[in-house]
């Protein structure tokens, strides 16, 4: 048995709002074993990244709240901890690149400061000595002449370059668990790939495990084993990656790889895409029944009347589907 370093059990992260509880978490669960690559996809809204914020505890509370449920890692619950205890866990042991580097990279300090302050911090180094770490991790994930660019600021990056530096900054206290919260958004497709195939070079490298968090199937299928796909706040589908593409059983994941475009068919004749009809529910006041009901073509009375069961219809594949 491979051993569980990250065990997510009934999660429910919830935000107070003027109009009422927003239920973004809703009863998630999840678990990352040491060296393995999770997917986790879904649309936008659907609390992949909730899920991920949750894990350390980057939610602002008010006006987020833990409803209920564990965040095991490594067998501790990391929900009852206070910030001093979770500091201790970010970036040594569980680091996060966000999806939008400019957003993450404080404008007015170089890289290199950046860089060498999660060492000071975590590492406990001196500020020669952080420097120097902050050039060597430079350097790993391949950015030119390393000595000078880290007293560069980010805007001098491009933004292949500004997401390399925050690979370097999470990886700078070589983590368990590196999670990847859509790691190649507004890239290019060719930066795309570059940056995945780093990603896969340091994870192989430092023996880490990753949680992927992504829209995009194709690079699923490319760097996972094993994929999550979550709907409304909840995961609806849970499979290894051959099972999962080779036969969906969620007709939501259904419906995400027939929108996949077929380059291989593209030459012979067009096809237009398959969009899934309607829109995802709201999360004030979600259905009592299967949240994709309403917009799903199999949908019966039994859908709407009660959530269907979690249940295993193969080995590791489990789908949340009255069919």
């Amino acid at each position: 048995m491979a051993e569980t370093l990250l065990d997510i059990r009934g999660l429910k992260t919830w935000f107070a709002t003027d109009d009422g509880l927003v239920r973004a978490v809703d009863g998630v669960d999840l678990h990352i074993d040491r060296g393995e690559t999770l997917g986790v996809v879904g649309e936008s809204g659907c609390g992949k990244t909730v899920t991920a914020r949750s894990v350390l505890k980057l939610i602002d509370m008010p006006p987020g709240r833990f409803e209920d449920g564990q965040i095991l890692w490594q067998g501790r619950d990391l929900i009852p901890l206070g910030q001093d205890e979770m500091d201790k866990i970010r970036a040594r042991e569980i680091a996060i690149i966000f999806q939008e580097p400019m957003t993450s990279l404080n404008p007015v300090y170089t890289v290199g400061h950046q860089i060498a302050e999660v060492l000071q911090q975590h590492e406990k180094l001196g500020a020669r000595q952080a420097m120097q770490a902050a050039v060597e991790m430079l350097r790993l994930v391949n950015i030119p002449n390393p000595q000078k660019r880290v007293h560069d600021y980010p805007h001098q990056f491009s933004g292949g370059m500004r997401q390399r530096v925050m690979i370097a900054m999470a990886m700078s206290c070589k983590p368990r668990l590196l999670i990847a919260d859509e790691p190649t958004t507004a890239l290019d497709v060719t930066i795309q790939a570059q940056i995945l195939e780093l990603m896969q070079e340091m994870k192989d490298k430092l023996g880490m495990s990753m949680m992927l968090i992504t829209h995009a199937m194709g690079v699923v299928a490319e760097t996972c084993q094993r994929v999550v796909v979550m709907y409304a706040g909840k995961v609806v589908e849970e499979a290894p990656v051959e099972a999962l593409f080779g036969n969906p059983r969620h007709p939501y994941t259904q419906g995400l790889i027939r929108s996949i475009p077929r380059v291989d068919r593209a030459a012979e004749h067009k096809e237009r895409l398959e969009a899934i009809p309607g829109s995802v529910p709201s999360l004030l006041d979600p259905p009592p029944g299967c949240r994709f009901a309403s917009r799903c073509k199999y949908a019966m009375d039994i859908c709407v009347r009660g959530m269907p069961p979690f249940k295993e219809v193969g080995p590791g594949h489990r789908v949340a589907c009255v069919l």
